[in-house]
């Protein structure tokens, strides 16, 4: 394996004993959700880069429209605007994310 590799499955697994199974359900829900049309559900893990830059903001979030940028803004940096499309294309899955980041927060 390569260093940036290494790296990047270190911070994973950083990211994984951090925030528990709330990585994993990130991860499902974008899935399920597919926002950007990458699921072809072999690939399972496919949006667990994307989880890795939005997990560590959802701290700064109070409210569903925060989440609601920070995953518009984290697909734009990801993919481009084109591909990423609108923000309301990303309202449902923030509505999920939202009350995935409370039920984690309460428990």
């Amino acid at each position: 394996m390569t260093a940036a590799r290494d790296q990047i499955l270190e911070e994973r697994q950083r990211l994984r004993a951090a925030y528990g199974d709330l990585y994993q359900d990130l991860a499902d829900l974008l899935f399920r959700l597919d926002p950007v049309g990458i699921n072809f559900e072999a690939n399972s893990d496919e949006y667990e880069p994307e989880v890795g830059t939005i997990l560590p903001r959802l701290c700064a979030c109070r409210s569903e429209d925060d989440v609601l940028s920070v995953v518009h803004e984290e697909f734009v940096r990801w993919f481009d605007a084109g591909t990423a499309g609108t923000k309301e294309r990303y309202r449902k899955t923030a509505a999920e994310i939202w009350e995935l980041w409370k039920k984690h927060n309460d428990g």
